[in-house]
């Protein structure tokens, strides 16, 4: 059946300028890591896809080596970018990154301009795509200069390949050095990719400061903690769940005692708020304005409406990020 957005799907997000660009992302992104390769099934992906824009979430974030297996998030997406959203690819921002291992060999890794410059010629290729919105390295490689790789980042945008050059886990110190080089190259860093949620504080300890200082914008991936900062862990690992399948992003020794306490107090602090622990978990990485968006996972339609709904009840009280950060000594 021919897709038609929801004509109200503009009134439902929230947009919030990225840095000191032009470029307006939503406070809620769709990240295409783990359910859009070819074990699932393609029309669940269809499905994601089609709720996510039609709850007004316009930016879809992919890399090289999403999957499983490694491309596949990418040839599927593009198969359903074709059929579904060709209309509107105006209306979103498609964007994807290279940095982890992608291809054998010495030119299928890390920073270097030769692989930067290769891996996005195959991502479009794969998804169908004339340009990318958005174009990160991946994480910092410590053997290739800088300058290198930023200067890959920079030729991409000025080839048309990609509007905007971002990079991602990148520490402090590091992003700095990246920012100020791609200023003086003229191609401004858009955003940057941390890894941030309740229990992944480290961007707090200087990234934050030098992405307001530096004008960029941030998109926070793992906010729930890979699920943890759920209600799916309350009553122990159920059998369906990732931390039950010995998935090395989320496993059940990670689930201490220690942790799960924790979980339970904010639970109950969620409640008190009258939303899920999910929602308020979102909320507190998008609180003070400081992150531009958030990075969720979904594998159901439910996931995407828990996530747009917390935008109507994102504001914390003092007492209650006291009491937050009490919970999380």
């Amino acid at each position: 059946m021919h897709y038609l957005p929801d004509a109200g799907r503009y009134q439902q997000m929230e947009y919030r300028r990225c840095g000191r660009s032009g470029l307006k992302l939503p406070a809620i992104s769709l990240g295409l890591w783990h359910n859009f390769g070819d074990s699932t099934l393609l029309e669940n992906s269809r499905n994601l896809l089609r709720h996510a824009f039609d709850r007004g979430i316009t930016h879809f974030d992919l890399a090289n080596n999403y999957g499983p297996p490694p491309g596949s998030a990418e040839e599927n997406f593009g198969r359903i970018l074709r059929e579904d959203f060709y209309a509107y690819r105006d209306e979103l921002i498609i964007s994807s990154k290279a940095g982890y291992t992608m291809w054998d060999g010495p030119y299928g890794d890390w920073g270097s301009r030769k692989y930067l410059v290769s891996s996005l010629d195959q991502s479009l290729k794969r998804m169908g795509l004339e340009y990318v919105d958005i174009f990160y390295h991946h994480r910092p490689d410590p053997e290739t200069p800088l300058e290198e790789t930023m200067g890959a980042l920079d030729h991409l945008v000025r080839q048309g390949k990609a509007l905007y050059a971002a990079i991602s886990n990148y520490p402090a110190d590091l992003a700095q050095q990246a920012i100020a080089i791609l200023r003086d190259l003229g191609t401004p860093c858009l955003i940057h990719q941390p890894k941030y949620s309740m229990f992944e504080r480290t961007p707090e300890d200087g990234l934050l400061e030098v992405l307001n200082q530096g004008g960029v914008g941030s998109i926070a991936f793992s906010p729930l903690a890979g699920g943890m900062l759920t209600d799916r862990y309350l009553q122990g690992v159920p059998q369906d769940s990732r931390a039950a399948s010995g998935s090395r992003f989320l496993n059940s020794d990670q689930l201490t005692e220690e942790k799960m306490a924790k979980v339970r107090q904010l639970n109950q602090l969620a409640a008190d708020r009258g939303q899920k622990l999910s929602q308020m978990a979102l909320a507190w990485v998008l609180r003070g304005d400081r992150v531009t968006s958030v990075l969720i996972g979904a594998s159901k339609t439910s996931q995407i409406d828990d996530a747009v709904e917390m935008l109507a009840n994102r504001q914390f009280s003092e007492q209650e990020l006291e009491q937050i950060d009490a919970i999380l000594v």
